[in-house]
């Protein structure tokens, strides 16, 4: 099951003019919790988003929680999910949006091409 913080990402990205194409998409080498397209470049831009969420920053941001390890992992789904979908030739991005609740209100930080 999802995490609410994937919810509002997924939703906050749509808000920012991003189509949601899948969510949670699996493989063996790991998870990619959004596939968005970002369509104002021509010919569009697929967008690989990892979404990260802490309480609070006491203990570090929750941009900082993706590891090389972890990028790597998305890295190798996202090239399973192009070869899945015939996107091969396709122009790719990786962002990160993070997310916060201190006080219960939620704070997000969106980072576009957080990794290569």
């Amino acid at each position: 099951m999802k995490h609410w913080s994937e919810f509002l990402a997924a939703w906050y990205l749509q808000y920012h003019g991003l189509k949601l194409l899948d969510q949670n998409y699996r493989c063996r080498w790991g998870e990619i919790d959004l596939v968005m397209e970002d369509q104002t470049p021509v010919g569009g831009v697929l967008v690989f988003v990892e979404v990260r969420y802490r309480k609070g920053v006491q203990y570090g941001r929750p941009e900082d929680t993706v590891s090389r390890p972890k990028q790597k992992r998305i890295v190798l789904t996202a090239n399973h999910y192009l070869l899945n979908h015939c996107a091969q030739e396709r122009v790719t991005r990786f962002d990160v949006i993070a997310i916060t609740r201190p006080n219960y209100m939620p704070s997000i930080t969106w980072i576009p091409e957080a990794f290569t």
